[in-house]
C-alpha cells in the first residue's frame, strides 16, 4: 500500500464508542477501577460487540483498500490504562480493523494528545470530554445507540448524515431564533441571503469526507454518500446553499422540512452515523447510530 501525497483523514474514537463497554463501565461505577480491572484481565480473550461507532470506523478504514493507500488512520484515545486495553486490542485484531495507535491515559483529560495525532474527529462514548474538546476548538461528538447487525452481504457504502445549524455552522442564526422565535429568525435570515454562515464544529469533518469522495470517484468508486437535514425551508435555505458553496462542502441529498421531525427522513437515509447539536432531535431517531454535538446556544 502507498502512502498518499497528502496527509491521511485521521479519526480519534474512544474504546468505549468503537466497543460495547457499557457492562464493564457499570462495574467501574459501581464496583472501582480494581474490580474493573480484574474483569478485564479475566476477559481479555472474550471478543467486545461492535459499540456506536463501529460502522462509521469500520467502512472508513476500507477506504484504504479501495484507494490503495493510507487515506484514513483510525486512533484509539482511550481514558482506560495500559494494562487494561489488551482485551481492546484483541478485539480490534480479531475484527480486522487495522489500527495500530492509541493513547491510553489512566483517566486523565486526553485533549491536549489530540493535535500529535492530527485529529479530524474525535468520537466517545464520554459526554464531558466532548464538551472540553469542543471547547477546545476540536471537532467531537458524544455517540450514541447500538448499530444494527451486519447483512451478511458486504455493504461498503459510507453513509453520513448531518444537522446544519450548531453542526456544519455555527449558531449565529440560532441564537436569534432562541430569543426572538420563528419570526425574528426569517427576517434575520431574509436581511442575510447569500451570506454564508460560519464553520460550526463539524464543517472541517465533511470537507475531508469530500475530499477522500473525490478521490475515490476519480477510480471509479462511488461509495461515499452524504446528506443534510435541516429544519430551515424557503427562504432560509438560502443561507444553507451560500454556506455549502463558498466552502466547497459536498452534499447528495439534501432535506430543508420546515420543521419537521427529522427522524423519519434520517431513517429512510440508513446512516452509518447523523450528527445532531440537539439531543430532542437525536431522541426521536430508531435504528440509527446517532452522534451528539453539544455545541452553541442551545447547549448552554
Amino acid at each position: 500500500m502507498t502512502m498518499p501525497p497528502h496527509p491521511p483523514l485521521v479519526i480519534a474514537v474512544s474504546s468505549r464508542a468503537l466497543f460495547d463497554l457499557e457492562w464493564e463501565n457499570r462495574i467501574f461505577k459501581t464496583k472501582g477501577l480494581e474490580k474493573y480491572r480484574q474483569y478485564q484481565r479475566a476477559h481479555e480473550r472474550t471478543l467486545l460487540k461492535p459499540g456506536p461507532a463501529f460502522p462509521l470506523v469500520s467502512k472508513l478504514l476500507q477506504m484504504n483498500t479501495i484507494l490503495g493507500e493510507k487515506a484514513v488512520e483510525v486512533v484509539i484515545v482511550s481514558r482506560n490504562d495500559a494494562d487494561t486495553s489488551l482485551r481492546i486490542f484483541s478485539s480490534i485484531a480479531r475484527y480486522e480493523l487495522k489500527i495500530e495507535k492509541a493513547a491510553f491515559t489512566n483517566g486523565a483529560p486526553n485533549h491536549s494528545y489530540l493535535d500529535g495525532f492530527k485529529t479530524s474527529l474525535y468520537l466517545s462514548a464520554h459526554l464531558d470530554d466532548v464538551r472540553s474538546l469542543l471547547k477546545a476548538g476540536f471537532a467531537a461528538a458524544h455517540v450514541m445507540g447500538i448499530p444494527a447487525k451486519r447483512s451478511k452481504k458486504p455493504d461498503t457504502e459510507l453513509r453520513i448524515g448531518f444537522d446544519f445549524d450548531g453542526v456544519l455552522a455555527d449558531d449565529e442564526s440560532e441564537k436569534v431564533y432562541q430569543t426572538g422565535k420563528l419570526e425574528a429568525f426569517l427576517r434575520h435570515e431574509e436581511k442575510r441571503q447569500g451570506k454564508p454562515l460560519g464553520p460550526g464544529p463539524i464543517q472541517t469533518f465533511l470537507k475531508v469526507i469530500g475530499a477522500l469522495r473525490q478521490r475515490a470517484e476519480k477510480k471509479g468508486k462511488k461509495n461515499i454518500r452524504t446528506a443534510l437535514f435541516t429544519a430551515r425551508s424557503a427562504p432560509a435555505h438560502n443561507r444553507v446553499i451560500a454556506t455549502l458553496r463558498k466552502n466547497g462542502l459536498i452534499i447528495d441529498e439534501t432535506f430543508f422540512l420546515g420543521g419537521r421531525t427529522k427522524a423519519p427522513f434520517v431513517e429512510a437515509f440508513k446512516p452509518d452515523i447523523f450528527f445532531d447539536d440537539q439531543l430532542t432531535h437525536l431522541a426521536k431517531i430508531t435504528g440509527v447510530v446517532t452522534a451528539f454535538v453539544p455545541y452553541g446556544v442551545v447547549n448552554c
